[in-house]
């Protein structure tokens, strides 16, 4: 079985390299059968037109890619520098890499590089910012083309892979093409192991490289210095663009950053030939790039996640609403630099903007208003079946409830008290009084119990009908003076 360093490997050397099958399978001892399983293609056909230069400016290409492929041959080298621009016949190439072909194979790393042939990417670190109530640590993909000193620079808020991969497709969309090999340092999003020369790369890291087409070499151990272009970029980023700059949004500081990569970057001269500067020289460049695939490579951070007993899902700080039904359910969030994204399987069930603050709720109002719903229904299936069948008014007094802004749990077991207190009968009429006010809350329905009850308690008494005794309509008693019961009683009680 195939693995990844090989089938990326395989990948780039038949698109990028142009090498036949059959010369794949001789160098790395597979059969060509297994090198078509990995490349899904039965043959090869090279595109026509590159353009040719002399012999002399390859001389360093083929040294390296002798020292890394010794028994590669003529003939092959030729194919390479010719769809490098090379237009000398292949006599002088045979003669030039009898000379070259080492005995043995050996690291090397040349100094110069031929247009569009590699490039160098790097972090770099550009202290801490504050989003609201989060710190972040603000850092700056850096990829520079060797031969241009064409640079892309892009910030992020964050070092993991997702970002790494995605500065890689920002430049290559830039350029419009991708460069044959990338130099890195031994990055852990590079470069998970190494034993002397054999390196285990990043699973992510291969995956780009089969995608686009290029080779990645990290700088071998403590020799940084290899890889010295575009650690002069990073101090040229930050001297010329980053000192005293301030920014409102990541966006808004990239976009600055674009804008001065473009007039003051690409203005500075070019380091081979002080008459160019380093826009026109990337321009001449572009040609020779790979060609961008069909497809854009998908960067998203995939993980697992779920809920417990909240709409709410947890992710880098900030908590994202989701749909009631899914609350409890295996989930995978899918997140941008831009968008963060919830999945059930394939279904995209809720989609938020990112937010690189701390402890907000991003929130989409849809799914508050039907988990509100939801809650509302399951009481009208229990306790509210019993205010139901007493209380026929009692749907359209929730409802009306519900757009005041009340709680309608709480206030069903309210109402529920006051029917065990007041009775079906007393409890239907506030509860239709209290619709009629348009005063649809607890407070009112008690009120109108109550001053119902005092006024049963100190009902007049009716009057006394004399239709049968008119008589008795003209009677007239007099009133006597009170005090004179006063007196008789002192008196009474003296004796």
């Amino acid at each position: 079985m195939l693995t990844d360093e090989q089938v990326a490997d395989i990948r780039r050397l038949f698109h990028a390299e142009h090498w036949k099958i059959g010369t794949i399978a001789a160098h790395l001892g597979l059969h060509p059968q297994t090198v078509k399983t990995a490349l899904q293609v039965e043959r090869f056909h090279p595109e026509p037109g590159a353009r040719r230069k002399l012999i002399d400016p390859y001389v360093d290409f083929i040294r390296q890619t002798l020292e890394h492929y010794p028994r590669l041959r003529a003939t092959r080298i030729f194919e390479m520098i010719r769809s490098r621009g090379y237009t000398g016949g292949v006599i002088q190439v045979r003669r030039l890499v009898a000379g070259l072909r080492p005995l043995s194979r050996e690291a090397f790393l040349r100094l110069s590089t031929l247009p569009g042939e590699q490039a160098q990417a790097d972090w770099g670190h550009f202290g801490e910012v504050t989003i609201g109530r989060a710190k972040r640590r603000l850092s700056c993909f850096v990829l520079t083309l060797s031969y241009s000193r064409a640079l892309w620079l892009e910030f992020f808020f964050d070092q993991y892979i997702e970002s790494f991969l995605l500065g890689h497709i920002h430049a290559f969309e830039d350029w419009g093409g991708v460069p044959r090999n990338i130099l890195y340092d031994n990055l852990r999003a590079v470069v998970l192991d190494r034993h002397r020369d054999a390196v285990r790369f990043h699973p992510r890291i291969l995956e780009l490289c089969a995608h686009y087409h290029f080779d990645p070499r990290p700088c071998r151990p403590a020799r940084g210095n290899e890889k010295g272009r575009v650690e002069r970029a990073i101090q040229y980023i930050r001297h010329s663009f980053f000192a005293a700059r301030s920014f409102t949004t990541l966006e808004d500081f990239n976009r600055q950053a674009k804008l001065w990569r473009d007039t003051i970057a690409y203005g500075r001269p070019w380091p081979g030939g002080k008459e160019r500067t380093v826009g026109s020289v990337v321009a001449d460049e572009q040609p020779r790039l790979l060609p961008l695939p069909a497809n854009r490579f998908d960067t998203d951070l995939i993980r697992p996640v779920h809920s417990d007993k909240t709409i709410y899902v947890r992710f880098d700080l900030n908590d994202y609403s989701i749909p009631h039904d899914f609350v409890g359910k295996p989930l995978v969030i899918a997140a941008s630099q831009s968008q963060v994204r919830l999945l059930y399987g394939a279904e995209v069930i809720a989609s938020h903007r990112r937010s690189f603050d701390r402890h907000q709720r991003i929130e989409d109002p849809a799914h508050v208003q039907a988990l509100l719903n939801h809650k509302r229904k399951a009481l009208g299936s229990a306790a509210g079946a019993r205010l139901a069948h007493a209380v026929p008014a009692i749907d359209d007094f929730l409802d009306a409830a519900f757009a005041r802004g009340e709680l309608i749990a709480p206030l069903t077991r309210q109402l529920l008290q006051l029917l065990d207190d007041y009775g079906s009968n007393e409890l239907a009429q506030a509860v239709g009084e209290a619709l009629d006010r348009q005063t649809p809350t607890y407070a009112s329905v008690a009120f109108i119990l109550r001053r119902r009850r005092r006024i049963s308690r100190h009902r007049p008494l009716p009057a006394v009908d004399l239709s049968r005794r008119p008589e008795l309509e003209a009677l007239s008693v007099q009133t006597h003076n009170l005090e004179v019961y006063d007196d008789f009683s002192k008196k009474k009680s003296s004796h």
